[in-house]
């Protein structure tokens, strides 16, 4: 396999494992479902990954076809989508949470109080928020190989695999982590995010072709 299907393989992962962020989903789930029993917890946890995944593919599959009809260039979607997960970035890096991650207090709350959260928030905007969203059209409308995509995708389902994993361990994950511990995982995923952010920007700018190329 090429290095250039393992570089992109190994991007979208780390894009995708921040604007995900695995880790951070289970704490909230295990939050939002105290009260529920063990056998619910693992239903609604697999029944919030498959939404999600289904969700995500079809952003996958279907982005590129999606931007030709809407008449936007990838090179402006590498800006957008640079600016969006540098904003989410700076939400990992700081804390403080303004939506593209996760979900607002009203959604929380209203998370809290229904039986089964696997749609929502737990699907959407949780694990397919509109971070994850942006990535997953933002990495496969740029490939023109077939293999190149097909890492991208692959790197995709490996995070959902992870989120999985983690909302059914996500009580344990929390015991252990704790708040400061959570805390940590994700300012040291938001900064390598917010690299890779400002990197889709200039990239973005620089096959825009409103700047003059530099020999």
């Amino acid at each position: 396999m090429s290095s250039g299907v393992w570089e992109t393989g190994l991007l979208a992962f780390t894009t995708f494992f921040a604007t995900v962020s695995p880790i951070d989903v289970a704490a909230l789930f295990a939050a939002m479902t105290m009260t529920a029993s063990s056998g619910h917890k693992r239903a609604m946890a697999v029944k919030g990954v498959l939404i999600a995944t289904g969700i995500l593919l079809v952003f996958a599959l279907f982005g590129k076809w999606l931007l030709s009809h809407l008449g936007i260039t990838v090179a402006a979607l590498r800006t957008a989508g640079g600016i969006l997960l540098f904003l989410i970035a700076l939400d990992m890096v700081f804390a403080k949470p303004f939506g593209g991650t996760s979900a607002t207090e009203e959604e929380k709350e209203e998370g809290v109080q229904k039986e089964d959260i696997s749609v929502f928030p737990l699907a959407t905007p949780l694990i397919a928020g509109p971070g994850t969203m942006g990535a997953v059209i933002l990495l496969t409308a740029e490939q023109d190989s077939y293999l190149i995509e097909a890492a991208v995708i692959a790197a995709l389902l490996l995070v959902l695999a992870i989120t999985l994993v983690c909302l059914l361990a996500a009580a344990k994950i929390q015991n252990f982590l704790g708040i400061t511990g959570l805390n940590v995982v994700s300012r040291v995923i938001g900064v390598l995010l917010a690299a890779l952010a400002v990197q889709f920007i200039f990239d973005g700018i620089r096959t825009s072709g409103l700047l003059p190329s530099v020999s």
